[in-house]
């Protein structure tokens, strides 16, 4: 069995957090591609050094000395390397990131040195290889991650390696530059190596047992969740459910790879396990409820909407010269709804309204801002009757208007939209109908 095994910044933050890191993967012999994020907070008000890097490379940037804030990194990575007793200097790295800061070289570049570095530390206390990751994650020449040039670069790179180190978070364009994914985005180079090296499991390593049925800041102590499909994690990761990166699940995905959640600080705990699909019977009708506030619906009402061809195609595509990306689009035989990203819409507002004038000729336009979406996801909703009535039922007790109720075709999942002001009771509300026992 080969594994991988990824840890998130609250994992490697200090030295003690290592010496956890270390007994883990020395435990099981399978745990061979380690894949480090930068070190995150050892306290709670606590900067992450990703942060340290974005600040300190802005001063760079502005042309303002930054030697300063360049050495408190530096003294961040000599704490964790004195506390682990290694026979290891950092100070050849940070003159060449002092050089690059100077010459300007992005802040990409800059972001990804905590990776970098930490990639070298944790190399260099395992006993491991360290693999650079700009040699085998390869973005295009406009910064789109190419996925299967990578997998490719990557598995030939790993081809014979028996343990290696593969820092998170970045890889490289084709002339060099340094291109990172989004924020969280070790997860995504976790996965991405688990995909090359087909590896058996891709262990995940936070500060939680794995995903709950709901935010444990919204709902005291909710349910875990044992096993969860791709599908269903998919879903509840863009609605904010925050453990895995939610570009994560693509790679693995292809490979039919599990991913298992585990908990750095309680090792003893199984997570939760990630699949494609699985003939285990949930304990619950939902796997999980999450959502994000800060919507805004825009209602365009025409007679005899249904009757003009091309009609939905000529709005998305006003959206889509705007540059704003729709998430919902319920509809009527004369009423359609396009449910966007309110900061995305706010500005353009007056402007995306004209332009909607002009293509389709409404009778009227309505607009309604400060919304909330709701994502009720689980793959035991498909055969039960009954769950949208239950969710109605119960957030009218809760005196909760929905604003808007959309369910997908799959029925892996039900989209609840309610005023920003209800958002926590109303996933209070529907915790409690599919989890009684939680009351």
């Amino acid at each position: 069995m080969v594994k991988v095994v990824k840890f998130g910044g609250s994992s490697l933050a200090s030295a003690d957090q290592f010496k956890k890191v270390g007994n883990i993967i020395r435990s099981d012999e399978s745990r061979r591609f380690v894949v480090p994020s930068a070190p995150g907070k050892r306290f709670k008000e606590d900067t992450k050094v990703t942060d340290m890097l974005y600040k300190c490379y802005a001063e760079a940037e502005a042309g303002k000395a930054f030697d300063k804030q360049l050495k408190a990194i530096e003294d961040r990575y000599n704490e964790i390397i004195k506390g682990l007793g290694l026979k290891l200097s950092l100070k050849e790295n940070f003159e060449t990131i002092r050089k690059n800061f100077e010459a300007k070289a992005g802040e990409d570049y800059a972001a990804s040195r905590g990776e970098y570095l930490n990639g070298i530390v944790m190399a260099n206390y395992l006993g491991y290889e360290f693999v650079d990751a700009a040699t085998v994650v390869c973005f295009d020449k406009n910064g789109e991650f190419d996925a299967e040039k990578t997998n490719k670069t990557m598995a030939a790179r790993l081809k014979g390696v028996e343990k290696a180190v593969i820092p998170g978070f970045y890889g490289a364009m084709p002339n060099g530059t340094v291109k990172t994914f989004s924020r969280g985005g070790s997860d995504v180079t976790g996965s991405i190596v688990a995909r090359a090296i087909k590896a058996d499991i891709y262990e995940n390593w936070t500060d939680v047992s794995g995903f709950m049925v709901a935010d444990p800041r919204i709902v005291e102590n909710p349910k875990s969740i044992d096993i969860i499909t791709y599908r269903e994690l998919r879903e509840l990761s863009y609605m904010g459910a925050s453990v895995l990166h939610e570009s994560a699940i693509f790679p693995v995905r292809k490979e039919g790879i599990p991913i298992n959640i585990r908990n750095t600080n309680a090792p003893e705990d199984k997570g939760t396990m990630i699949v494609e699909t699985t003939c285990n019977r949930p304990d619950c009708i939902i796997t999980g409820v999450a959502g994000k506030k800060g919507f805004v619906s825009i209602s365009i009402d025409k007679d005899m909407m249904n009757s003009e061809i091309g009609f939905g195609r000529k709005v998305l595509q006003v959206f889509e010269d705007n540059g704003i990306s729709f998430e919902h689009m319920p509809s009527g035989i004369d009423t359609m709804t396009v449910f966007v990203h309110q900061d995305e819409f706010v500005e353009k507002e007056q402007k995306v309204l004209a332009e909607l004038h002009r293509a389709v000729s409404p009778d009227s336009i309505d607009l309604e801002s400060d919304l909330a979406l709701i994502a009720v996801v689980g793959r035991g909703m498909k055969n039960n009757s009954g769950i949208a009535a239950n969710i109605f039922s119960a957030l009218a007790k809760a005196k909760i208007n929905i604003k808007m109720i959309d369910q997908g075709s799959s029925e892996l999942n039900i989209i609840i939209g309610v005023r920003n002001r209800y958002f926590e009771d109303a996933i209070k509300t529907i915790y409690g109908v599919f989890i009684p026992e939680s009351k």
